[in-house]
């Protein structure tokens, strides 16, 4: 038996299956920039970068030279307990990049531990309970994030019941808009209905709305320019906080540091992780000053949030991603692949809609363009066919027939070239 199905073997009989049925063929050893090399030296280039998560790149030099340096003189010393210097300059860092007057952090381990942390502070400050969420949303897999995710393929699995007391308003999802509407024609309906979801579906006691600035598991969904706006000015009628999830989103992904930027918002506290560190886990919750002064001692804690090896990795990495501009690359080569994207869009009738901001790319595919009839196993196989020809892809969104390409934001231009080339011939080939 080969190493490749040695390990693979292995990892099927040990390792629990708790997202997919089975894993991509490949055993990855070895990554570098924007691209992977498997157990038998056969090199992908990445456009999924492990869900969002190495922004500056696999193996980024100015990262690991800080994880080295680091590592020599503290792995771990839990940063509720002492203060450590990792952690304080990443908070403060943080407080400076943030938008708005966002002050206080308090770190975790993940992206689910960071939304969970919005959520409770939110409800601690307010006095409230309820919560507000978006249909078709992401915010995690714990009870508590799966409560306020709008996506009934997510709780599917026979562990409920959830949280009561979440409320969910219409997705601003114009591709497949559930009030039948056109932007911007529509005069964004979907969030002036804000004002009945908080009037007829609470109890008047709602304490935080929560959303993603574009919507990754939902299929790379972009809200209308004026959405989130019109979203504030409810919130702020009805005294409820504005919690945006940035964990897919943050660090340059959508050509902003922040992509509640693109909207010209000030949110009240924001959730952070994947790209953050650069592949180390890290999770980060930051709220204004008030607010995140609402916890007490005792009221939340994690054991390896904050961890020093971590903080230096996203210290590190802050400064290569600013130093670098490359949420300002983001942007450009974002708009340069949707272009190439948009001109397949002519070719391939199987190509509903092509989405996206930044290097955060989406397309749907359909099996009839009138009827918008989703084309889930269609997607799966342009992952695969992609994956032979040597690119990673992802696939999902609610209808799970969007292909995702999400890649690492130094890419280079050559290779989002060929990434659209091999895409083009997977939907030739499929046709």
């Amino acid at each position: 038996m080969s190493e490749t199905r040695q390990v693979m073997s292995e990892y099927d009989k040990y390792v629990m299956h708790s997202f997919v049925k089975s894993l991509q063929p490949i055993v990855v050893a070895s990554a570098k920039g924007a691209t992977v090399t498997d157990l038998d030296g056969k090199t992908y280039i990445d456009c999924f970068s492990g869900i969002s998560v190495v922004n500056a790149g696999h193996c980024n030099p100015k990262v690991i030279e800080a994880v080295k340096e680091q590592v020599e003189k503290l792995i771990h010393c839990c940063t509720y307990v002492y203060y450590t210097v990792p952690a304080t300059k990443l908070a403060r860092k943080l407080a400076e990049i943030t938008p708005g007057r966002l002050q206080k952090t308090f770190f975790g381990n993940s992206g689910a531990e960071a939304v969970e942390t919005a959520l409770r502070v939110g409800r601690k400050f307010s006095r409230k309970h309820e919560i507000i969420s978006l249909m078709c949303s992401f915010h995690g897999r714990t009870l508590g994030t799966l409560s306020v995710t709008g996506q009934a393929g997510r709780k599917n699995y026979g562990m409920g019941p959830y949280l009561g007391d979440v409320a969910f308003a219409p997705a601003p999802y114009c591709y497949r808009c559930s009030l039948k509407l056109e932007y911007p024609e529509c005069g964004v309906q979907c969030a002036k209905m804000m004002d009945d979801v908080v009037n007829y579906s609470t109890a008047g006691n709602v304490a935080e709305f929560i959303a993603e600035p574009v919507m990754g598991e939902a299929g790379i969904v972009v809200p209308p320019a004026d959405y989130f706006s019109e979203v504030k000015k409810i919130l702020d009628r009805h005294g409820i906080l504005f919690i945006v999830d940035e964990v897919q989103t943050g660090f340059g992904r959508t050509g902003k540091m922040f992509a509640s930027e693109h909207y010209g918002i000030a949110p009240d506290a924001i959730a952070m992780a994947k790209g953050i560190a650069d592949g180390l886990p890290l999770g980060a919750c930051t709220t204004r000053a008030d607010i995140g002064e609402a916890f007490e001692p005792g009221d939340h804690l994690s054991t390896f949030g904050g961890n020093p090896v971590s903080c230096a990795a996203a210290l590190a990495n802050i400064d290569y991603l600013l130093e670098n501009k490359l949420p300002d690359e983001a942007l450009e080569k974002g708009r340069y692949v949707l272009r190439r994207l948009r001109e397949l869009q002519q070719k391939h009738v199987l190509i509903g809609d092509v989405r996206g901001l930044g290097l955060m790319l989406g397309i749907e595919l359909v099996r009839d363009q009138k009827l918008k009839t989703p084309a889930p196993s269609e997607a799966e196989k342009v992952r695969e066919l992609a994956l032979s020809k040597g690119v990673l892809l992802g696939h999902g969104g609610v209808k799970g027939c969007t292909v995702r390409v999400q890649p690492p934001l130094v890419i280079t231009e050559q290779q989002l070239d060929t990434t659209v080339e091999v895409i083009d011939e997977c939907l030739r080939k499929i046709r």
